[in-house]
């Protein structure tokens, strides 16, 4: 799976595209960092238009809404990482095609090569991208949220200059390593193999069945009933999963807001910068909790690349 960074002939693509598409996740890093300062700003300027009729302009008003720089270059980076991801799946597909005649009599092994690589590099453009971007943001946003801290009372850790950012990591690792333990006791990812597994062989004797008048129908309804059996047992699965998910989820968007109570309440901090703090705590709990918010994602690369690996193995053992 990955002969794309070892082969020659995909050097320039593997590494160079690699660093561009890191490079480019700094710039956008970077931007949202000045957005949070524009925020502050902002909201400022809102609350002192509130509180006194015409104390700005109007065109101040429109001036400070004017940032498009960052959409472009997150469109920019998407485009290229598709690209670049295509080619990782093309390194992929022409050694599985050079072995083909020893794959070929794997069971699944059509779609292995087409629909699984497809899916790990629909699936790495996303979580790829989103977990180097959630490193950089922390590296980014942590200095900027310790430094907003200063002199603000918080929710349990008082005056505590760490306070926010402590806050922040015990609830979103807490959350995280909680629904990582549901997952594990859920077998997640077992059940979702399986029922990839399950599919295979349905849509194998689906195939035979076209050019093979015996196989009616008999067979096909047995192997059916397997395909509904998983698919049933995956539903209940993720039922108990999404339950502990959305209400940590529901939770977290009033985190926050309980960490910085003593702040509001005692009236020690404007509207911009409460929305400053809000915006960066998000942005370093969101980024802590990366494996929550992908999990189920990450389940199915996890699933992908089990069944990749799998057959490479039966490939080489041939």
């Amino acid at each position: 799976m990955f002969r794309f960074f070892t082969q020659k002939k995909w050097a320039l693509w593997a590494w160079l595209g690699s660093a561009i598409i890191l490079s480019s996740l700094w710039i956008q890093v970077e931007i949202d960092v000045k957005i949070n300062e524009w925020f502050g700003q902002f909201y400022d300027m809102i609350q002192k238009a509130l509180a006194e009729p015409n104390a700005i302009t109007i065109g101040e008003y429109w001036a400070s809404l004017a940032s498009l720089i960052y959409v472009g270059i997150a469109v920019a980076v998407s485009f290229f990482t598709a690209h670049f991801l295509f080619r990782w799946r093309t390194a992929m597909v022409e050694w599985y095609h050079s072995v083909y005649d020893k794959a070929r009599t794997i069971e699944g092994a059509a779609q292995r090569v087409q629909e699984d690589t497809i899916k790990f590099s629909r699936i790495m453009e996303g979580l790829g991208t989103s977990f180097i971007e959630s490193i950089m943001v922390l590296v980014q946003f942590v200095p900027i949220l310790l430094g907003l801290s200063v002199g603000i009372p918080i929710f349990f850790f008082g005056d505590w200059q760490y306070g926010l950012v402590t806050g922040a990591i015990v609830w979103s690792v807490g959350g995280t390593l909680f629904l990582i333990a549901l997952g594990w006791l859920l077998r997640l990812v077992g059940v979702e193999y399986d029922l990839q597994k399950k599919e295979a062989a349905y849509r194998k004797i689906l195939v035979i069945a076209e050019d093979d008048n015996t196989v009616r129908p008999k067979t096909i309804n047995e192997l059916f009933e397997g395909v509904r059996g998983i698919h049933f047992k995956s539903y209940l699965r993720y039922l108990y999963f999404n339950v502990g998910r959305i209400t940590y989820l529901q939770a977290n968007v009033l985190s926050a807001y309980v960490f910085l109570a003593p702040a509001i309440v005692a009236g020690v901090v404007t509207l911009g910068v409460m929305q400053q703090i809000i915006r960066a705590f998000g942005r370093v709990e969101g980024s802590m909790q990366y494996l929550l918010k992908a999990w189920p994602t990450i389940i199915e690369l996890m699933s992908v690349y089990k069944r990749l690996r799998e057959f490479e193995r039966q490939i080489n053992d041939k």
